[in-house]
């Protein structure tokens, strides 16, 4: 049982180069938590004293406006982490709200006990900061095309981005996730994303059916996006 879990545990980066006393610390401190859609992880300024992996389902991350508008700052789905730079923010407070959109298994880990790990070892420290800004480079490369770009091409984008990279000319997506969650999260009012969509369709590019949408010429695609 423990293998198993090990194996999984290694396939999440802040732990791939952990040995094997150093993951069994991890594990001892891991809590398996089961969450059904609409109910809340934790709260915006909530103290923060673990982070976590989403085993099945999906989280948003998201804030609310002074007028009660929620923002969703990130989808997060199985594999991926959340909440674990806060473990080196001064005060050690959520900066947002984690809500699961559907019926959710997430792993919750103890930041102090990996805090004590990465003081008591250099390399995997340095290890760390090497993913990590990894990562921001390529949340600042996100962060660009939410904000200099247009909201066409920030739908088109996303919609290649969800794309199977196998099939690079004609491919299904079925989106999971709720449109006005994607919207949100592409910084778009509800009404613009369908009427890209209704262009793009128009335009011949793509088809929706339900909650799939089928791409027709991925390449024609990404040039209409440019």
């Amino acid at each position: 049982m423990n293998d198993t879990i090990d194996n999984d545990l290694r396939r999440i980066y802040l732990f791939a180069a952990l040995n094997d006393r150093q993951l069994a610390t991890v594990r001892q401190g891991m809590r398996i938590l089961s969450i059904g859609a609409g109910q809340r992880l934790f709260d915006h300024g909530q103290h923060a004293d673990r982070f976590f992996c989403v085993h099945s389902g999906q989280i948003k991350l998201f804030r609310l406006s002074a007028g009660g508008v929620e923002k969703v700052i990130e989808i997060v789905r199985p594999g991926q982490t959340f909440a674990e730079a806060v473990m080196f923010m001064e005060g050690r407070c959520y900066p947002v709200n984690a809500e699961a959109i559907d019926d959710s298994k997430v792993w919750s880990f103890d930041s102090k006990a990996f805090l004590q790990i990465l003081r008591e070892s250099s390399d995997s420290c340095f290890r760390l900061m090497a993913d990590m800004s990894q990562r921001l480079h390529s949340r600042l490369n996100e962060i660009d095309h939410l904000t200099l770009q247009n909201a066409t091409f920030r739908l088109i984008n996303y919609l290649l981005h969800e794309m199977d990279e196998k099939n690079q000319t004609t491919t299904d997506i079925h989106l999971d996730t709720p449109k006005s969650i994607i919207a949100s999260r592409l910084s778009i009012q509800p009404e613009t994303f369908s009427r890209i969509l209704h262009n793009l369709t128009r335009e011949g590019l793509i088809s929706v059916e339900g909650k799939t949408i089928h791409i027709h010429d991925a390449r024609r695609l990404r040039s209409y996006g440019q």
